[in-house]
């Protein structure tokens, strides 16, 4: 397991500096699932800052980080994804080469076709991770994403933070 010792000078200065505990939200409960995944809708979201070639990147230049999301379908061709996550804190290279590690969509399609689970949803959500002022995704896209899964009838998300 890595500790804050692996990480670069400036990497491990960042995180011993990072307000974490400013940002704790309490009163959450984790969702129980209801039935078997074999029966259940899921989703995948990722903080891999993945998008379609249609859609606009991700703010590299935005200090706090940026909070937005990409919807991405469920059809889509996974290699086909970009990548225009921010963070040097992270070897970008396995997620270069099979963007399954970020998005496991092709492994959801193999686990639908092996009666794994249920359904795949319509759609996906990527969000870029390295945010440093995460108020905005906690009051507003977040819960934007939450509603949108909710309305999917989702019953599980497959989390891949980056």
């Amino acid at each position: 397991m890595a500790t804050y010792s692996d990480l670069r000078l400036d990497h491990r200065l960042f995180m011993q500096g990072y307000p974490f505990s400013k940002y704790r939200i309490s009163g959450i409960k984790p969702a129980l699932l209801s039935k078997p995944l074999k029966q259940s809708r899921l989703a995948i979201v990722t903080t891999a800052g993945l998008h379609t070639d249609n859609q606009v990147a991700f703010n590299q230049k935005d200090k706090s980080g940026d909070c937005s999301f990409r919807e991405i379908a469920a059809d889509v061709e996974v290699q086909s994804l970009v990548e225009s996550h921010k963070s040097s804190a992270f070897d970008h290279s396995g997620i270069e080469k099979d963007r399954n590690l970020a998005f496991p969509v092709d492994r959801l399609r193999e686990f639908k076709t092996q009666g794994i689970i249920g359904e795949i949803n319509h759609r996906h959500f990527s969000f870029m991770g390295s945010i440093i002022n995460p108020q905005k995704l906690i009051e507003e896209t977040a819960p934007a994403v939450a509603s949108a899964l909710t309305s999917d009838r989702v019953e599980a998300v497959i989390l891949t933070p980056v």
